[in-house]
């Protein structure tokens, strides 16, 4: 185990310090003891929370009135003998029995792979195969395995990798229950050297613009026959990212993807393979990039593809025709010097299509007042709103209040401590929200001092909802690249947030039940249950110098007052909450915002654990 003295940094004393000053003696504890905790050993966690051996004879013996056929396609080129025994006896020894082994083998002459594989069909007459006198690219190799199989859904493997035992009952038992037309699982990694699993990655459900980042599906992926016929095959000029340009084309077409948030799938991986050493197959990042543009050409949006922060990754930016007006409101109450820099870093911007609705919220300095009528007279496009109503901080109240003098098509919230980075913030925020199926863009945001502030919010984070890599360092990617990649997210920040006007309005805007907390959260859920989207775009970058001008929240009336909105947030999505955010994963931690695994504590709490905390504390505070 790591030593103490390398977990806590200078920073972290400072860090905590800070905690330990706003927040009390049990909010630093409890974070300290978060930061202390022990990263779960992953080996460990797969035999505690895979199936048991009862459970796979239990599968073994199930019996359904429709039991659905796979047909298993694996493309072979000169695969290893060990390697290819080692594919096929996964499949053989799946418990759901009603699946084919579709093989091609497109090594080319002499490649001495059928020995093996008649061996295997002698006591296996569901394995099927083909061979090719000349060697063959992986998308004819996997055409040719296609035109073998007779199923009803399609189930990609490759030719080195391993199903888990418990795999196909799994996609059949979702397709009893759901009738999909895709569907995926979560996978880990196989050291070819060692044969231990490694580098889980436990996915969310269906996220298309995340799916635009990055090919997260990849394995265990499995397509409806009907809809296989429907899309094509693989496309030859797609080689090397043949399968995220196939998952990309099925997407397209249904919206019936459902996602198995369990390990089904082992991924091996030796020097040479893509995903340990990505220069070796450069070439396939490019045909993914390819993949992304031709599947928004399709789609007739306007859209060019740049690789991300690490191949493999990709960045979507938007072209537009149109520059709508956007309105820029900002809440303030004195704090000058942090408006201005506000205000300064806005007008810097490449898009200058805006106007700035500030919002005034009982300032008590003279001097705020000179500023901002300085501000009206040095530019037309600032106007400055006065809040009048009395009884406390409602940030619903005032941003609902200057939402209606906004004359934009689109709305910006910011906050006054908020300082754009760099000149393209609006377009990044602009270039998602002016897709009709968005609802809300959120941006990536900074602490002072470059560490992670914002990066989606994740329901169920802390008990109620929280944001995704809190104070983890700007250069780190996190988990799977995700705090770098644009992506659907339940809700982001409207410390910076951008919205259509009409969409704000259609939903009541910010709910006045939630003065203070949530009530950005609150808002981006209105608008997903209106089949809108919400994106977090990691390439609109600001720093947020955090509630300055509110305070922390320490003394009992603040206090109170957060307990109460949790329960008014609990209550209303509090389906959300027992059945877990969609775009996080059920195996994944609630307690830390860095997408580490769940620990065996956290497996073992009842739904509305939290809630019910927070409900006798506002009752204790209530009678005090």
């Amino acid at each position: 185990m790591m030593r103490l003295a390398e977990k806590l940094t200078v920073q972290t004393f400072i860090k905590g310090f800070q905690t330990l000053k706003k927040e009390g003696v049990s909010a630093f504890y409890t974070k300290l003891k978060a930061r202390l905790r022990p990263a779960v050993d992953y080996h460990k966690w797969l035999k505690e929370n895979g199936p048991s051996r009862e459970e796979l004879i239990r599968q073994q013996d199930a019996t359904w009135e429709t039991m659905p056929l796979f047909s298993v396609l694996v493309p072979l080129y000169h695969t290893p003998d060990r390697f290819l025994r080692d594919m096929i006896e996964s499949v053989i020894s799946q418990t759901y029995h009603n699946w084919e082994l579709c093989l091609s083998d497109g090594s080319g002459k002499d490649s001495g792979l059928e020995k093996i594989i008649k061996e295997y069909q002698q006591k296996n007459p569901n394995i099927h195969f083909i061979s090719s006198d000349k060697p063959l690219p992986i998308p004819e190799n996997t055409n040719q395995a296609m035109g073998l199989s007779s199923g009803d859904y399609l189930v990609f493997m490759d030719h080195d990798d391993l199903l888990t035992e418990n795999a196909l009952y799994e996609m059949a038992s979702a397709i009893k229950r759901e009738q999909p037309d895709l569907l995926y699982s979560d996978e880990d990694k196989l050291d070819w050297k060692t044969g231990k699993f490694f580098m889980p990655h436990f996915k969310p459900d269906f996220n298309i613009d995340l799916l635009r980042s990055v090919n997260y599906i990849c394995h265990l992926c499995v397509i409806k026959k009907e809809l296989a016929e429907k899309i094509g095959g693989f496309l030859p000029q797609m080689n090397g990212a043949q399968d995220y340009d196939y998952i990309l084309r099925a997407a397209e077409k249904t919206e019936k993807i459902v996602h198995i948030p369990k390990i089904l799938y082992h991924w091996r991986c030796h020097r040479d393979s893509t995903s340990e050493n990505p220069e070796s197959k450069r070439y396939a990042f490019e045909a993914g990039k390819r993949a992304i543009t031709e599947h928004y050409q399709r789609l007739g949006i306007p859209a060019s593809v740049e690789n991300g922060v690490s191949l493999g990754i990709y960045r979507t930016i938007y072209h537009w025709e149109e520059e709508p007006l956007v309105s820029v409101l900002i809440p303030n109450k004195d704090h000058i010097e942090d408006l201005e820099k506000c205000l300064a870093s806005l007008f810097a911007s490449s898009y200058q299509n805006f106007e700035v609705v500030i919002i005034e919220n009982n300032s008590e300095k003279e001097s705020t007042f000179a500023y901002y009528k300085e501000l009206e007279k040095k530019d037309s496009r600032v106007q400055v709103v006065i809040w009048k109503e009395k009884g406390g901080f409602h940030y619903s109240a005032i941003n609902n209040f200057g939402a209606s003098f906004a004359r934009g098509e689109y709305l910006l919230l910011l906050n006054n401590d908020i300082e754009l980075i760099g000149r393209d913030c609006i377009k990044e925020l602009l270039g998602y929200a002016m897709r009709k199926d968005v609802g809300a863009v959120g941006a990536r945001l900074y602490f002072g001092d470059n560490t992670i502030q914002h990066a989606g919010v994740v329901i169920g984070f802390g008990g109620i909802a929280g944001h995704a890599f809190v104070n983890q360092k700007k250069e780190e990617l996190g988990y799977f690249a995700r705090a770098m990649c644009q992506q659907d997210y339940s809700a982001v920040t409207a410390a910076c947030m951008m919205t259509r006007t009409k969409d704000f309005l259609s939903v009541g805007g910010l709910s006045m039940d939630l003065s203070v907390a949530f009530n950005d959260i609150d808002y981006c859920m209105k608008l997903r249950e209106r089949g809108k989207l919400i994106v977090y775009n990691p390439y609109a970058e600001a720093y947020h110098y955090e509630s300055k001008s509110r305070g922390a929240e320490d003394t009992p009336e603040k206090k109170l007052r957060f307990h109460k909105e949790i329960l008014i947030f609990g209550e209303k999505w509090k389906k959300t909450l027992e059945d877990g955010d969609p775009y996080y994963n059920p195996n994944l931690t609630l307690d830390r915002a860095d997408f580490s695994l769940k620990t065996k504590k956290e497996w073992k709490r009842p739904k509305g654990y939290y809630i019910d905390l927070v409900r006798k504390e506002v009752e204790r505070e209530t009678h005090r």
